[in-house]
């Protein structure tokens, strides 16, 4: 029996296989791919971020399967794994958010529009600001952390594209009906809880594993994930059946 597709899409930061190390081993029980959103190349410059091109990527990721795929999406990869599944209802068999950036779906709630009023001031002089000094105030905005030097060729790739991402609540998203929805969250920033409970209240089940921004990488948060892809896999041989 032909396995069932998962694309797996990252958010700003690693990408491909390398943002979900947990999650290599699901090759074994399902045809697994892991994207590379546009602008994300080990080599090549970064270049400005093109929701609409990331949204060809996820549809042409499961597109080619006559079965579609499941959808599984960290951060800003959340905004073109929904899109995609607003675009492609027939083809998105669930999606899987995990700490989704999805701002537009909350933009009139308290956490989110702080995090705007904090943020959105910097992404609006980001063409002004070099890549170092953007990515030292956008951590220490988002993170309330320090980030690490620009010491090697990846890290100035990962500053820049970092810098060339576009603002996270301009995406048009709505809830899609009929694709079911896990988000996972790692119960640490408001404004992501505040996206999961509106999923929630529109029919996503709702998770929180520890481990910060990447939930992902904990065992328990690895445990959700395969959970629920393997009840949605039942439900849908169960049906094709």
């Amino acid at each position: 029996m032909q396995k069932q597709r998962v694309v797996f899409v990252h958010g700003a930061g690693s990408f491909g296989a390398a943002a979900w190390p947990r999650q290599h081993g699901m090759a074994l029980a399902y045809d697994a791919l892991f994207l590379r959103r546009h602008g994300f190349d080990p080599a090549a410059e970064p270049v400005e971020s093109d929701v609409a091109r990331d949204i060809s990527i996820v549809i042409g990721a499961i597109a080619d399967n006559p079965a579609g795929g499941h959808v599984v999406a960290h951060a800003e990869g959340a905004i073109s794994a929904m899109l995609a599944a607003m675009a492609r209802p027939d083809l998105v068999r669930s999606l899987t958010l995990v700490e989704p950036a999805c701002l537009s779906l909350t933009a009139e709630l308290p956490a989110t529009a702080a995090y705007r009023a904090l943020m959105e001031p910097l992404f609006n002089v980001r063409h002004q600001l070099n890549d170092d000094d953007y990515q030292r105030d956008y951590v220490r905005r988002a993170f309330s952390t320090e980030p690490g030097g620009l010491d090697t060729p990846e890290a100035r790739r990962t500053a820049r594209r970092l810098r060339l991402q576009a603002p996270p609540w301009e995406a048009p998203l709505h809830i899609v009906p009929g694709v079911p929805t896990l988000v996972l969250t790692g119960g640490w920033e408001p404004l992501y809880e505040e996206i999961a409970g509106y999923l929630q209240e529109t029919g996503a089940l709702r998770r929180v594993a520890a481990g910060g921004h990447r939930p992902q990488d904990s065992l328990e948060g690895d445990r959700i994930i395969r959970s629920f892809l393997a009840d949605v896999s039942r439900s849908l041989s169960a049906q094709a059946s």
